[in-house]
């Protein structure tokens, strides 16, 4: 019997009760087609390898991530709760060594998900690895965590979540925010004052191949983790840079996402984007969770791949070489650019206006951390949208020294309540959610 050198857990959710739209790429489909693929394969059928059925994530999980306005019901449906559940599922499985290492086929996805949530960006409500992150920092004391995505899309949303966050190492590797939503993760987008440094945004030209895709693990990421030193490494693990994806312009291969993940070494992957329903996702899967076993992946080949079509051209090859001496030079010099960053005026302050492109919500957000040598600094957000009225959001960081615990806190109480609809604080040492009653009309 053929047997898997790494015991492996898989999750399953089609989410048969949600889709944007019968026709809209992000549909139930996606997973079933891989499903039947897998039971075809009879990949279930070899031993080490196993399905768990998806819990919920609770409100507080949620909350320990997201401010949604004006609650989480108002921003998730059912499957949201168990889209996310599935992942944290899996990262159970994983910290109670039950699987060497876990994929989470769940839909819908989350990497676009804010830490405000107001509704739905690049078809993300709530960033399902973010709220199963910090539930396994919560129940198992995790605490260096690296995420590698590897959706052809910035991940914005879980770069806007740990821009503050120094414990928390976040790699994009993504089309070029020029020629792509969300139209950002660009070099310069390094992290927060307290934090510079372990953003780091690798974007790269249209039509990078396998070649392009494996140089930037092997040359770039794995130095970086393997610096970094992680406790967890989890692989946010968009499939839409595959060569016949409807809606980006890369020239991945199942193969080579099978190579990558080998290369990775992933304790958790989770699935993000990817469109090509039929023509990819099966096969990216497939090579995904036989790398992820440890399995012979050398046999894999979509029908109508041919290589020779979909390699990328010399100038590419420059210009990703040329991306990585930069996106070295910055991780070395991580603390020289924070030294730099902070003392810049206003080096604590960000404003800016959020499009909410599924929900069709405009948000506009000013921030402020406390600049601080002690923790991640406490955080306040004011935000307003039309839909959702005004918000005060107060993140107290999960190691907070009492400084910024008292900035936090001293935010909260005093804000008027006649100013903002709805006034939170996240005290995360404490794992609470408290909510002010506000004296504006709703």
């Amino acid at each position: 019997m053929l047997r898997a050198k790494n015991k492996t857990g898989l999750v399953f959710f089609p989410a048969f009760d949600w889709a944007i739209s019968p026709t809209h790429p992000e549909r139930e489909e996606r997973l079933l087609y891989t499903q039947d693929q897998v039971f075809e394969e009879g990949l279930l059928d070899i031993e080490g390898i196993v399905e768990y059925k998806p819990d919920l994530v609770t409100v507080k999980d949620v909350q320990r991530v997201h401010f949604c306005v004006p609650d989480p019901w108002a921003v998730m449906t059912e499957s949201h709760f168990i889209s996310a559940g599935g992942a944290k599922t899996i990262g159970m499985a994983v910290m109670d060594k039950k699987v060497d290492r876990g994929f989470a086929l769940v839909r819908p996805p989350g990497h676009h998900a804010n830490r405000v949530v107001h509704g739905a960006r690049g078809f993300c409500n709530v960033n399902i690895e973010a709220i199963m992150i910090e539930y396994l920092r919560r129940a198992y004391g995790v605490d260096r965590v690296a995420i590698v995505d590897t959706d052809c899309h910035h991940g914005d949303g879980t770069q806007d979540i740990y821009w503050h966050d120094p414990d928390t190492l976040f790699i994009s590797i993504h089309q070029d925010g020029r020629t792509l939503y969300p139209g950002s993760g660009f070099l310069n987008e390094m992290g927060g004052p307290n934090a510079v440094g372990t953003t780091i945004n690798i974007p790269l030209p249209p039509h990078t191949s396998d070649e392009g895709f494996l140089y930037t693990i092997k040359e770039m990421v794995l130095p970086i983790l393997a610096d970094f030193k992680p406790e967890l490494i989890i692989n946010s693990a968009g499939q839409d840079n595959h060569y016949s994806d409807p809606i980006t312009n890369m020239n991945f291969s199942a193969r080579g996402y099978a190579q990558l993940t080998d290369l990775l070494q992933a304790d958790i992957a989770v699935l993000e984007g990817g469109y090509s329903i039929e023509g990819a996702l099966p096969y990216v899967n497939t090579g995904i969770i036989l790398a992820m076993a440890g399995l012979d992946y050398s046999h894999l080949s979509e029908p109508d791949y041919d290589p020779e079509r979909y390699q990328q051209s010399p100038a590419t090859s420059r210009y990703i070489e040329q991306t990585g001496v930069k996106v070295l030079k910055n991780w070395r010099q991580r603390k020289v650019l924070a030294e730099a960053a902070r003392v810049q005026p206003d080096c604590g302050q960000r404003s800016r206006r959020i499009f909410y492109d599924t929900d069709s919500i405009y948000e506009t957000q000013n921030e402020t951390v406390r600049i601080c040598n002690d923790c991640a600094g406490a955080l306040r957000i004011e935000s307003s949208s039309e839909k959702r009225g005004t918000v005060l959001a107060v993140h107290l960081p999960r190691k907070a020294c009492p400084a910024c615990k008292a900035q936090a806190y001293q935010w909260y109480e005093s804000a008027p309540a006649d100013r903002f609809n709805h006034i939170f604080l996240q005290d995360r040492p404490e794992d609470n959610f408290l909510i002010r009653k506000s004296t504006v009309p709703h």
